[in-house]
């Protein structure tokens, strides 16, 4: 199954960029043996005057034809990292070919894009900037594959 990481904004450089980069690498070459592997990133671009039904918008349209859709959301449900990988493993099991986990801008994600998702995702009560949100999901997708590999990376 391929896993797409679909933002809105451009992640030009900087520290979190090296970490995005770092996570989703090794979520790549510890998922490939899974069944799991890295789509690509998706970069949708903000635009002023649109809010985020605009933001929304760019985003169904960048979407992967097919993909199961889940969103991250302050709202969300909270999820273990071992319930993270099981819901993925389960996805991959059932066949699934694509699914597109989505962040939002500074703003969050349009309600109705969140009410159309299949599972929608909370980091916690704090909220948190959208830049490091990527870091935690790359972050959250490594340790998902690490756990379904029986590797030694988490250690709960």
């Amino acid at each position: 199954m391929r896993v797409h990481l679909c933002a809105v904004g451009r992640l030009r450089g900087g520290p979190e960029r090296a970490l995005i980069d770092d996570y989703l690498t090794r979520f790549d070459r510890t998922g490939r043996a899974l069944g799991l592997s890295l789509g690509g990133v998706i970069e949708v671009e903000y635009r002023k005057g649109g809010g985020m039904a605009a933001e929304a918008e760019l985003l169904r349209r960048a979407l992967p034809k097919g993909a199961v859709l889940w969103v991250m959301d302050e709202r969300g449900e909270l999820l273990s990292s071992p319930g993270f990988a099981e819901r993925m493993a389960g996805l991959r099991d059932g066949g699934q070919g694509d699914l597109a986990i989505c962040i939002g801008g500074a703003d969050g994600l349009a309600r109705d894009l969140v009410a159309e998702a299949g599972l929608s995702i909370s980091l916690g009560r704090m909220v948190w900037p959208h830049m490091l949100v990527r870091v935690m999901l790359a972050e959250q997708m490594y340790r998902a594959a690490s756990i379904l590999s029986g590797g030694p990376y988490h250690r709960a």
